[in-house]
């Protein structure tokens, strides 16, 4: 089992490159560039390159903004290890809900947010940008941690 930690990303393009890789739907340098400069919490497994997540604590709460598993490393439950370690965390600081925003095609990402507690709590329509110039809703989750 891989160890989650805290870390402090040195590139912003290296996490969109990597993300690129991960998904077609990533984050943008500046994306990235923009999450560092907040100061939002990075959490990785033992190396960034395997998988790593961004977040956003406000006071007992937080917002999960991103988590990328590598492409090859994905459907071994990395994802998972990495969603509990980081609400672990998060508990362990005096966050008592998490929440999170979800594609509603991203099939696999919404079983293993249920798999560790979540449930929906609404629906953003026409929130992110797809393919061919068509929109797709996003599903809002939380969890009590």
């Amino acid at each position: 089992m891989s160890s989650v930690r805290r870390y402090h990303p040195a590139s912003a393009h290296d996490l969109a490159t990597q993300e690129a890789a991960a998904t077609p739907h990533g984050w943008s340098a500046g994306n990235y560039q923009d999450s560092i400069n907040a100061g939002h919490a990075f959490y990785c497994l033992e190396q960034p390159e395997t998988g790593f997540a961004v977040v956003m604590p406000v006071l007992d709460e937080a917002e999960l903004l991103n988590i990328v598993i590598a492409g090859p490393q994905q459907g071994r439950g990395l994802g998972r290890q990495l969603l509990e370690g980081l609400m672990q965390d998060l508990r362990q600081q005096g966050c008592q809900r998490l929440f999170l925003e979800v594609r509603a095609s991203n099939a696999p990402a919404r079983a293993l947010y249920l798999r560790c507690g979540f449930h929906e709590s609404g629906l953003r329509k026409n929130y992110y940008a797809g393919g061919d110039g068509q929109r797709e809703h996003a599903i809002l989750m939380e969890a009590c941690l």
